[in-house]
């Protein structure tokens, strides 16, 4: 049985106290690999920012809003895990400042200063000690390219490239690829039934690994 740490949803950066920057990740994809693995038998975390889905009973949730609360829970329980399934879509960017009151209109434009937040699945795959992680990558242009550049900046064993109609969708389109570039699986279906096939692929080539 491997113990497996999940991410999942969107996170939130708030410019000030009502508002914030987000994105349409509904959980739906980590709830369905989460189930994939629960009904392996394995023990599964999750950590999640803001969603309105329920995850499985049987999985350990610690919810989270920011990105740096996600990358500071991750950090917390990586080291405890076998490896991590990196679902979330974290927010990227961060305001320089958030304000302390509501921003007022003024009738003039309003200029955000961003500033880019840390990479989860990255950090966590510069420290790893032989866990295994899975990234996921979302992509509008350059696809398997720009997948591929990130499977090795984050240090992943696998890249699930995914497009942005996946996004608070009930179903997905991926390619799963491996660190030499091959794309070792294409699944187009419900998001329950993708997570199963992405998830054999996960047993098959890191759970059970031959030494």
């Amino acid at each position: 049985m491997a113990r497996i740490l999940i991410t999942s949803g969107p996170t939130r950066q708030y410019l000030d106290p009502v508002r914030y920057l987000t994105n349409a990740s509904s959980g739906r994809m980590g709830r369905a690999l989460a189930e994939a693995a629960l009904a392996e038998g394995h023990e599964v975390i999750i950590v999640s920012g803001p969603v309105d889905v329920s995850y499985p009973a049987a999985a350990q949730v610690v919810p989270v809003v920011s990105t740096e609360e996600m990358l500071a829970a991750c950090q917390k329980l990586f080291g405890r895990c076998d490896g991590l399934i990196g679902v979330a879509a974290p927010c990227d960017y961060r305001p320089v400042r958030v304000a302390t009151n509501k921003i007022a209109k003024t009738g003039e434009p309003l200029e955000l200063h961003l500033i880019e937040t840390d990479d989860v699945v990255a950090t966590l795959g510069a420290k790893k000690q032989g866990q295994w992680l899975v990234g996921f990558a979302l992509e509008t242009e350059d696809h398997r390219l720009r997948a591929l550049a990130k499977l090795e900046r984050k240090h992943c064993d696998l890249m699930v490239l995914n497009g942005p109609q996946a996004m608070h969708s009930p179903d997905n389109a991926v390619e799963v690829i491996a660190s030499d570039g091959e794309v070792i699986g294409s699944f187009v279906g419900t998001k329950e039934s993708v997570a199963e096939r992405i998830f054999a692929i996960i047993t098959c080539r890191l759970i059970d690994k031959p030494e």
